[in-house]
């Protein structure tokens, strides 16, 4: 091949790649908070979710990510860093054994459990993934209550 045909080819193939635009996924932060824990034993488990498939997830294997954070005087904040736009939704438990697992009784947790938007959970107000997802359309803080039955 010679020289000039050489360098047509490269000059084409640089304008075809130039014309495919790479487009920089803008990603966000999410900060959440957990107060009012009742002693600081264990630490506190933050899984999230954006999948309606995946949530309530009582084993914790279907999260999207997790993160463990250490309690400091009832408290405990994790941020999950470079997420993209989109629906998501938080289940938090307060793992006071460090077992990784919910620790129950007959039926009902005996550690605390904790989920965005909920107040409260019971057999009339189950947790669901329409119920306690948010959206993440820029850098977000929330708290979440942690519930213990």
């Amino acid at each position: 091949m010679n020289k000039p045909h050489r360098i047509l080819q490269l000059v084409l193939l640089s304008l075809l790649l130039s014309s495919f635009h790479i487009r920089n996924i803008e990603t966000f932060n999410l900060t959440i908070d957990v107060k009012e824990l009742r002693n600081s034993n264990g630490t506190v488990l933050f899984a999230l979710y954006n999948r309606e498939d995946a949530f309530p997830d009582e084993h914790y294997k279907k999260n999207l990510r997790k993160l463990t954070g250490k309690i400091v005087k009832g408290t405990s904040t994790v941020t999950f860093e470079n997420l993209p736009k989109g629906k998501y939704a938080v289940n938090i438990l307060h793992d006071e054994n460090n077992d990784g697992r919910i620790k129950k009784g007959l039926i009902m947790p005996k550690e605390g459990i904790g989920f965005s938007n909920y107040q409260s959970v019971g057999l009339s107000n189950r947790p669901s993934f329409p119920k306690a997802s948010f959206d993440l359309l820029s850098n977000k803080r929330i708290e979440v209550k942690i519930i213990y039955l």
